[in-house]
């Protein structure tokens, strides 16, 4: 089983809903820190959100600011499995989705080498 493998991409229109799932090794889950990362044409990889693991407490999250109050980021620890809720899309979120592991539980930045497993991406197109 790859470590971290996406679903749930396709092709919307301008504000409709997505929720993308990243289903995780249960090795690779427990105790790691989860992200969404995206790549568009022509653009550098871009941080979505993160969420830190926690079994006791609540769960950080940390949203960039082009999603804020639009994705949602949660993960299901019984499921070994982080969720990307994405409501309101525009064409501008049309990309590649990436779901990542931090080995820090605690990490919610967006600089990409603080992951260090990364799932093939969902490919995401909204249509104007």
């Amino acid at each position: 089983q790859a470590p971290l493998v996406e679903s749930g991409g396709g092709l919307v229109q301008a504000g409709g809903s997505l929720r993308l799932a990243c289903a995780a090794s249960r090795y690779r889950f427990i105790r790691s820190a989860m992200a969404w990362f995206r790549l568009a044409p022509g653009k550098e990889r871009e941080f979505v959100a993160a969420i830190t693991w926690s079994t006791r407490t609540t769960n950080r999250t940390n949203y960039a600011d082009s999603v804020k109050g639009r994705f949602t980021i949660s993960r299901d620890n019984a499921k070994n499995t982080v969720y990307l809720q994405m409501n309101n899309l525009d064409p501008e979120d049309t990309a590649v989705y990436y779901c990542a592991s931090s080995p820090n539980p605690e990490y919610s930045g967006g600089d990409w080498f603080q992951y260090d497993t990364w799932g093939q991406g969902t490919q995401v197109t909204v249509s104007s």
